[in-house]
């Protein structure tokens, strides 16, 4: 069973999209919508779109208002809004594209967003540089030898420890004031890591060498 979700936002849109049929459920922000119909995607496919629809037009109803899902809330980001129908359904591994790119202080309030879930939902992002989201305090990554791995103390991690990195950690503290591990690469196909406390945002990109 599938049991996976495809969730379009409102920032640098995908240059291309991933195989619909690996996902029951797709959706978008009202703001994804828009370039969504720009750039072809078959809009039959999307199961919902939610926003506040201020900038859509009339036609935009009528074609599509089956689809539409109001949240007007304003103390609530898009995102969050959407998470929150999603996790109603239901369901729990969430793919997000379009969360970087354009206004940095929107890339920075989607992961905020996603750390708040990260202990209900399994949320991974994607953009045209590497995939990224947060792990649990013991966790292996697979399939990864050579590429670039970075770990992102949220604000801080404890006792960090990995195997399989290029410049391994062994018991050391990460904080973004302090120190944090970034631009590090697999040597192996899998690469482990531990932590005792606090949070990792660990970002996968592309082969380093």
């Amino acid at each position: 069973m599938k049991n996976k979700v495809l969730l379009f936002l409102n920032g640098e849109p995908p240059k291309t999209f991933p195989n619909l049929s690996d996902y029951s459920l797709i959706a978008c922000t009202d703001g994804a919508f828009h370039y969504l119909k720009r750039y072809g995607f078959p809009m039959d496919q999307l199961d919902f779109i939610s926003g506040d629809f201020d900038s859509h037009s009339g036609s935009d109803d009528e074609l599509y208002k089956e689809k539409f899902i109001h949240t007007p809330d304003q103390d609530k980001t898009d995102f969050c809004k959407s998470l929150e129908i999603i996790a109603d359904k239901g369901f729990t591994n969430i793919h997000v594209l379009g969360a970087s790119g354009g206004e940095q202080d929107h890339f920075l309030g989607n992961l905020s967003v996603a750390y708040s879930f990260k202990d209900r939902l399994q949320i991974r992002f994607f953009d045209a540089h590497s995939e990224y989201f947060f792990i649990p305090k013991n966790f292996v990554l697979n399939n990864v030898n050579q590429k670039m791995i970075s770990l992102y103390p949220f604000p801080i991690a404890e006792n960090v420890s990995t195997s399989g990195l290029n410049w391994s950690l062994k018991n050391e503290s990460l904080g973004i004031t302090t120190k944090i591990g970034t631009r590090n690469f697999a040597v192996a196909d899998e690469v482990s890591i531990f932590y005792e406390k606090g949070d990792i945002l660990v970002f996968v990109g592309a082969k380093y060498l």
